[in-house]
C-alpha cells in the first residue's frame, strides 16, 4: 500500500532535519513542507473536512479559544484519515521523531487533545503552554506536537498563522498554515504558541491534524504535572487564567480530564 507520509524523503534527510530542529528559534521546532506525498495530499484533500457537529466537539478551552472544534477520532472520518492515523502511530514514524528530537518517543494513540482541529469565523487560540503529562497516563511525559496543516489555496490575508514565543527570552516566530506543511515542535512550559483571530472566507475553516509525542517517565526527570497554562495578552484574561489554572487542576484530580474522556475509544 502506498504511504501518505513521504517517509523516504524524511529518512533521506534525517541529519539535516535534526540540526534544523535543534537550532531553530525561538525554541526547538521544525517546519516540513510537502510532508505528505503528492498522492497523499490529493487523497486527503478530496475526501474533505466539512465541519460536522455529530463528529466534532467544541474545544474544552472555550474561554481562550473561540469557535474551535476538535475530533480526536480521525479514523472515523474516512479511510484516508484512518490510514494517516496508522502512519502517525507507526514504528517508522516513531523512529523519525525519535532521531530528530534525540528521545525515545511514541505518538499517543488516543490523540487526546489532538486529532482534527478546525477554526471557524473569527476563531483564535490564545498563547499557551501545553499540559506536561498525559491526563490519563501520568507516566507519559509530553515532548512534541506534530501539526499538519490542511488549508488549500491559503492566502496570507486569512490570518491564522501559528505564533511561537519563548516565555523566558520573548523571542518570537510566525509560521503560515500552508496546506501540506507539518510543524514538529517542542512542548514545554516555556514553549508558548497560539494563533490570532482568523479571516478565512465564509465556509472555509482553519484546518489541521494534531498528534502529540511522549516519552515514558523513567524516574530520572522532575516533570511536575501541569494543565494547559494560558498566557493571553489581554490583562483581564490573564488574571482569569491565573485564577482558573488551579481550579482546573483540582477538578481534573477529582473528576478526570474532559479532553481525555472525549478521546477514549
Amino acid at each position: 500500500m502506498t504511504t501518505l507520509i513521504d517517509f523516504e524523503r524524511l529518512e533521506d534527510n534525517l541529519p539535516d532535519l535534526r540540526n534544523t530542529y535543534r537550532t531553530a528559534s525561538p525554541f526547538d521546532h521544525l517546519v516540513i513542507d510537502n510532508f505528505l506525498t503528492d498522492d497523499g495530499i490529493r487523497l486527503l484533500r478530496d475526501q474533505g473536512f466539512e465541519r460536522n457537529a455529530s463528529t466534532q466537539s467544541r474545544s474544552a478551552d472555550f474561554i481562550f479559544a473561540k469557535n474551535k472544534v476538535e475530533n480526536p477520532r480521525i479514523e472515523e472520518i474516512s479511510t484516508i484519515t484512518r490510514q494517516l492515523r496508522e502512519e502517525l502511530l507507526s514504528e517508522r514514524f516513531q523512529k523519525i521523531l525519535s532521531y530528530i528530537a534525540d528521545l525515545k518517543l511514541f505518538v499517543d494513540p488516543s490523540f487526546t487533545g489532538g486529532g482534527l482541529h478546525q477554526g471557524g469565523k473569527g476563531s483564535f487560540l490564545e498563547m499557551h503552554a501545553d499540559f506536561t503529562r498525559h491526563p490519563s497516563n501520568n507516566d507519559w511525559i509530553r515532548e512534541l506536537n506534530i501539526l499538519l496543516y490542511l488549508n488549500p489555496d491559503y492566502e496570507p490575508t486569512w490570518g491564522g498563522c501559528l505564533d511561537l514565543q519563548h516565555l523566558e527570552t520573548n523571542e518570537k516566530a510566525t509560521i503560515a498554515p500552508l496546506e501540506n506543511r507539518a510543524v514538529i515542535m517542542l512542548t514545554k512550559p516555556h514553549t508558548l504558541h497560539g494563533y490570532k483571530p482568523i479571516r478565512f472566507p465564509d465556509g472555509r475553516f482553519r484546518t489541521s491534524i494534531a498528534a502529540y509525542a511522549y516519552t515514558i517517565d523513567d524516574g530520572t526527570r522532575d516533570v511536575q504535572y501541569a494543565t494547559t497554562t494560558w498566557m493571553p495578552q489581554n490583562r483581564l484574561k490573564r488574571m482569569l487564567a491565573t485564577f482558573l489554572g488551579p481550579l482546573v487542576a483540582s477538578k481534573q484530580k477529582l473528576l478526570g480530564s474532559r479532553t481525555a474522556r472525549r478521546a477514549q475509544r
